[in-house]
């Protein structure tokens, strides 16, 4: 195992690929992958591939307290599944398709949370994390198939990022992401925090101390009906925003 900088230089590429880390350990062995500015070597344990190799080496800040935030990875998977299964009916070939659909799920259920190592930190709209989940998703894809990663049978452009730019891909993941978060955890708070207040409010007294002592001769129960009021609000956006 090792640990290296990630700082780009021009060493020999073994050296280079050795002198960076995500604050993790990865294997020793690496393999070549290529990209238009040529080859670069990756860890062989990892399923990103040169863009995001690049990425980490181009942007050594921030570390592992400023990587992307799950949601939005979780979101690129749900994104990829989706425009996989649309392109398959424009031409995409159904065995890469229908491979890139079980791996994009694989990344929305949160399996591949270990090869998403960048940092917020990066260029313009968000292209390095798009490519990012391209390359994982191509990878894995390609494993699936019984192929090797790196060998592009399964492609992170052609096929996994087929009609889609990081200006539209990126917007849409974080839509994704607000709605599986309102959905999973902001609505059973607001629905713990409603139940708390009811709950205090009917065992009676003052309810000093519990922030439910009212002014100006509004009813006692108004803040649990505020609550409940906000959160059938929130939840009615489920109709522009489905939570699947």
């Amino acid at each position: 195992m090792i640990t290296a900088s990630r700082r780009l230089s021009n060493e020999a590429p073994l050296l280079s690929a050795l002198r960076y880390t995500l604050n993790r350990s990865f294997s020793t062995s690496f393999r070549e992958e290529k990209d238009t500015f040529g080859p670069i070597l990756v860890p062989s344990d990892r399923l990103w591939g040169a863009q995001t190799q690049r990425s980490l080496q181009n942007f050594d800040i921030g570390g592992e307290r400023e990587q992307m935030p799950e949601p939005i990875i979780r979101a690129f998977g749900v994104l990829k599944k989706c425009a996989a299964k649309v392109n398959m009916e424009y031409g995409l070939d159904l065995t890469v398709g229908k491979a890139i659909m079980q791996a994009a799920q694989e990344v929305s259920e949160g399996k591949l949370n270990d090869h998403f190592p960048l940092v917020i930190w990066q260029t313009g709209s968000g292209t390095q994390s798009n490519m990012n989940a391209n390359e994982v998703i191509a990878n894995r894809a390609a494993e699936i198939l019984g192929h090797k990663r790196g060998d592009k049978f399964v492609h992170p452009n052609d096929h996994v990022n087929r009609a889609q730019s990081s200006n539209d891909t990126f917007p849409t993941v974080m839509h994704i992401a607000a709605a599986s978060e309102i959905n999973s955890r902001f609505i059973p708070s607001l629905e713990q925090l409603h139940n708390s207040l009811h709950a205090k409010l009917a065992q009676g007294g003052t309810a000093v101390g519990t922030g439910l002592n009212t002014k100006n001769g509004n009813p006692r129960g108004i803040y649990p009906l505020n609550i409940r009021k906000h959160r059938n609000m929130i939840a009615g956006l489920g109709g522009y925003f489905p939570a699947s």
